[in-house]
């Protein structure tokens, strides 16, 4: 992946505000990428600095591996979790529908 796509990434990790998600996809889309698992790559290699934990599944669940601490972030900014999954109306999911 060159540069610039995997800056764009990181670019709109970063702009999820505080107390909100989105799901891998949304960033792909918005970033112009045809994969969702490109965004979990460049976390993974290069997403310490960035808000990781607002990146969830579609479906508001987050990765496995990463579960516990995710939720527990997301709680602490305000988002509900309940089993396990984010909330996914207006009020949590970003952006936010017109």
């Amino acid at each position: 992946m060159d540069e610039a796509r995997h800056e764009r990434i990181r670019e709109i990790v970063a702009s999820v505000p505080e107390g909100h998600w989105v799901s891998y996809g949304d960033v792909a889309a918005a970033a112009g990428e045809r994969s969702a698992r490109v965004v979990g790559t460049v976390l993974s290699q290069d997403g310490a600095d960035l808000p990781w934990h607002r990146v969830l599944r579609s479906t508001g669940t987050p990765a496995p591996h990463i579960a516990v601490e995710q939720i527990r972030r997301l709680t602490a900014e305000g988002v509900l979790v309940v089993d396990a999954r984010a909330a996914k109306g207006q009020r949590y999911r970003w952006p936010p529908a017109p």
